[in-house]
């Protein structure tokens, strides 16, 4: 299944080549479509193309600047410039960015097939040299499987380094990369629901991870988000680990409470809680935590018995100046302007 990303500023060149490419009855995943560079990039970074046709004049991004910033990329996307006679010089330049085809217009459908046709040749011969047998990746994840059972995080951390130096000995790109830890990530999924013993409602997305580092750390902090979860499950723990950390930091406004703080405190792991917490809420842990304290300090100023100097320290400032600034940014005044306009002189 190939994906195929094709950029024009002309409509009617765009359609053309989509309906070429239908009628090539090559294997589908996904056929888009761009109108410039700039949008190009945008759906690179949603989904890698296995192969980009692109233009080479057009409004704010041209094909050659597109051409090198996709090899900035090193990621394996085969391109392919469409070029008129005119441009043929200008689409000689791409060469240096990695590009091996290119097409005149008007492209006809026999030029087309025959580069599509080198293009797949390619594609095979990068698929096998980037190949990892299903067989190993069933491998990892049984052995991931057991570790995340027993709650052996040593063993999980072995298993996951063992991953990552056969990934790099075999020089995979990133777009291979991140496919072969989402396939590890759900067969891991699948073998712990398949005991039937707990539901573990991990997920991991690496939907515009721009580098192996991201990658990574995405896939490690899920994984280790099983452990903390299948923790949580055998303790018979009913309360919502979200719910808790929040009660938490209500009950710990002024105090200088840490994220990791926190995390132990409910027995999750700093990263998967952060995760965690972003979800539920849509707000960072600080976000959060910040808003809590200003709200709280809403409440007291609105009590006149309350000085603004002894309200900053209730909601967690030592610092009485950096009280006001974050409550001015958060409300748009200072907290002395808050009680004025409560009827309450400060």
């Amino acid at each position: 299944m190939y994906r195929i990303l094709i950029v024009d500023d002309e409509p009617m060149i765009r359609k053309g080549l989509q309906k070429l490419v239908e009628q090539s009855e090559l294997p589908i995943e996904s056929l888009r479509t761009a109108e410039n560079g700039v949008v190009a990039l945008q759906r690179i970074q949603e989904e890698r193309p296995d192969f980009l046709f692109t233009d080479i004049r057009m409004p704010k991004m041209d094909g050659l600047e597109l051409c090198a910033r996709v090899a900035e990329m090193d990621a394996d996307i085969q391109v392919v410039v469409i070029s008129g006679y005119g441009d043929f010089e200008y689409a000689q330049k791409c060469l240096s960015y990695g590009v091996k085809e290119y097409l005149l217009k008007p492209v006809n459908i026999k030029g087309f097939q025959h580069v599509l046709e080198k293009l797949i040749r390619n594609q095979s011969k990068v698929s096998s040299e980037s190949f990892v047998a299903v067989t190993k990746l069933e491998q990892w994840a049984g052995r991931m499987e057991q570790a995340v059972w027993m709650l052996q995080q040593a063993e999980l951390d072995c298993v996951v380094e063992e991953i990552q130096a056969e990934l790099k000995a075999n020089k995979l790109k990133l777009n291979r990369v991140s496919d072969i830890l989402q396939e590890i990530h759900t067969l891991l999924h699948q073998r712990l629901n398949v005991r039937d013993v707990y539901f573990m409602q991990g997920e991991l997305d690496l939907t515009g991870a721009v580098s192996e580092e991201e990658a990574w750390l995405r896939f490690t902090t899920a994984i280790s988000g099983y452990l903390d979860e299948l923790r949580i499950k055998r303790k018979g723990k009913l309360k919502d680990p979200v719910e808790e950390a929040k009660h938490y930091i209500e009950t710990h406004l002024a105090e200088e409470v840490s994220l990791e703080e926190v995390a132990d405190f409910i027995g999750l792991n700093p990263s998967y809680f952060s995760q965690l917490f972003k979800q539920s809420t849509a707000e960072t842990f600080v976000q959060y935590r910040t808003r809590r304290r200003m709200e709280k300090a809403k409440k007291l100023l609105q009590q006149p018995q309350w000085r603004i100097t002894d309200i900053s320290g209730e909601v967690g400032y030592a610092d009485h100046p950096h009280f006001t600034k974050t409550f001015k940014k958060y409300e748009g005044c200072l907290p002395s302007e808050y009680r004025q306009q409560m009827g309450i002189r400060s």
